[in-house]
């Protein structure tokens, strides 16, 4: 279900601003991307894991804060990122 380091260091190289950026807006919703997509396929085979689900919505929440702050910022790099990660919105 969590990502391995070397899979969070890669979405943090790809999404960071600059070298040593881990906490932007954008690195962040990268992660919580990646991890809302793990857990989905986990669902996939565990229907009832309400554990689970209530910290997926958890983050789902967490994500659309981050997109909604990033949105009313900088409009550009909201619209690049959601592009970038593929999200609908």
């Amino acid at each position: 279900m969590s990502i391995t380091a070397e899979r969070k260091a890669a979405l943090i190289k790809d999404n960071a601003k600059t070298a040593a950026d881990t906490g932007s807006p954008e690195v962040q919703v990268a992660i919580l991307s990646e991890r809302i997509t793990n857990l989905t396929e986990h669902f996939k085979a565990h229907k009832k894991d309400n554990h689970s689900r209530q910290g997926l919505l958890k983050m789902v929440s967490q994500r659309r804060r981050l997109l909604d702050y990033l949105k009313s910022r900088d409009v550009p790099r909201y619209q690049a990122l959601i592009e970038k990660l593929g999200l609908r919105r």
